[in-house]
């Protein structure tokens, strides 16, 4: 039974890293690609690491796993955001399908104000 949940934890972990992968060559710009890399990957590897928990089934290891997943699950939305933010005050345009540009109104208070 163990190696059931593990196969399947690992596994449903990698097919997300997957997804995130062709994600990345599938969508057309820049802050997508990011969205996706950044959901698709984080919950890729907190499966994958849970899965490295209950194969070990350690408290040492376990409680590391728990740390390293906590630790991506609060800095990866927050580093995807930074570089996102980067990006669009540096110029990177948005798909041209796009319908809404939430920074718009913030980026002409911010150039007024300079």
């Amino acid at each position: 039974m163990k190696d059931i949940i593990i196969m399947i934890l690992c596994g449903s972990g990698a097919l997300f890293i997957l997804l995130a992968a062709i994600g990345m060559l599938r969508m057309p710009d820049f802050y997508t690609r990011t969205s996706v890399a950044t959901k698709a990957v984080t919950l890729g590897l907190g499966l994958m690491l849970s899965g490295a928990a209950v194969y070990f089934f350690e408290l040492a290891v376990t409680s590391r796993v728990a740390a390293i997943i906590l630790f991506i699950i609060l800095t990866a939305p927050v580093g995807a955001h930074m570089i996102g933010r980067a990006a669009y005050r540096t110029g990177s345009k948005l798909w041209n399908k796009s319908v809404m540009d939430d920074m718009k109104d913030i980026k002409e208070k911010t150039d007024d104000k300079h």
